[in-house]
């Protein structure tokens, strides 16, 4: 099995079981960057370092409730992997606070000696 598959199946399987932050402690490298489609009031749209994505997670977490989450995949290619996220959630806070709402989205892992260096996320807001 590649290193990229292996790397993915973990991460899906601890994002399934709603242990995202586990992922992140054991799979992502010291100097991983996590980049999404655009910045938020409170989120840049790029955030590089192990703290500083531990702290994106935590402030996911502080502001949204989850109803309920899917998790799909991984798919593998070489030193990458893509995986599917589906969240039914109501925001408590920015723009979108107090609406309920579908966020669907891919995405893309890159994998070196065994961790997550980088990841990249894709999907529509408000669509």
């Amino acid at each position: 099995m590649n290193e990229a598959l292996e790397v993915g199946k973990k991460l899906v399987d601890f994002c399934k079981k709603n242990e995202n932050m586990k992922a992140v402690e054991q799979l992502y490298a010291p100097n991983v960057v996590s980049v999404e489609p655009h910045s938020g009031p409170d989120m840049p749209a790029r955030t590089e370092g192990i703290k500083a994505i531990k702290d994106k997670h935590e402030w996911w977490n502080k502001n949204q409730e989850i109803h309920s989450h899917q998790v799909m995949g991984p798919w593998a290619h070489g030193d990458r992997f893509t995986a599917y996220f589906k969240y039914d959630v109501t925001s408590k806070a920015g723009p979108y606070a107090g609406k309920r709402m579908t966020i669907e989205e891919i995405a893309l892992y890159t994998v070196k000696n065994g961790k997550v260096v980088h990841e990249e996320f894709f999907y529509n807001m408000g669509s």
